[in-house]
């Protein structure tokens, strides 16, 4: 199974309006593979992509992302039923990992099926299975230790512990912003969890 590939890109074309192709150089061997058309890459650069590897009775194809969450994320997407790759890829594209992550926590339907190919009810199947996955990510990082200021939200705090998860930040990470958010009184007493959200990612950026 290939996790990672690190070379050069030989090639970066959009080889039909819904598919973007990268050829990647590895110590000599070209590997093609699908990325999300928004994906910064120019021909020539060292990129390392993080690999979903798919198999297939006639062929194998691989598809690439610029972090381990956005191809974890993929792969979660692809697990609900009737959401394919080039769906999974779509989402990704059209809405960005931060914005797609959220409105799956937050059961935004009406965000999810902005993405050609996303009608409602598919996108109320996504966002509830795809949010009790979440839950069970955040349950196994056992995050509910956190001591945080009485006036915090609890719901709030879950929405927020499974939306960092899935955008790649670990436990500790998740805790420190947390932490944060309780020492901003406004913040911690306000009940917008894009506030929250916000707040958190441009504290666990800076």
């Amino acid at each position: 199974m290939i996790s990672y590939l690190k070379g050069s890109i030989e090639q970066f074309q959009k080889t039909s309006p819904t598919k973007t192709v990268v050829i990647i150089e590895v110590q000599g061997v070209g590997y093609e593979v699908q990325v999300p058309s928004n994906i910064n890459m120019v021909v020539g650069s060292v990129v390392q992509l993080f690999i979903h590897q798919q198999f297939r009775e006639d062929q194998v194809s691989l598809y690439g992302f610029s972090s381990t969450a956005e191809r974890d994320l993929f792969r979660q997407l692809i697990s609900v039923s009737g959401i394919g790759a080039s769906i999974g890829i779509a989402l990704i594209e059209h809405l960005g990992i931060t914005e797609l992550v959220q409105a799956i926590v937050l059961g935004s339907t009406k965000i999810l099926s902005k993405t050609p190919g996303i009608g409602t009810k598919t996108a109320e199947r996504l966002s509830v299975e795809l949010k009790s996955k979440l839950k069970q990510w955040r349950d196994v990082a056992d995050l509910d230790s956190i001591e945080l200021d009485e006036n915090m939200d609890t719901k709030l705090q879950s929405e927020v512990e499974m939306t960092l998860l899935a955008l790649g930040y670990d436990d500790i990470e998740i805790r420190q912003a947390l932490q944060m958010i309780g020492r901003d009184e406004a913040l911690a007493a306000s009940k917008d969890v894009e506030k929250w959200l916000r707040f958190a990612i441009a504290a666990l950026s800076s």
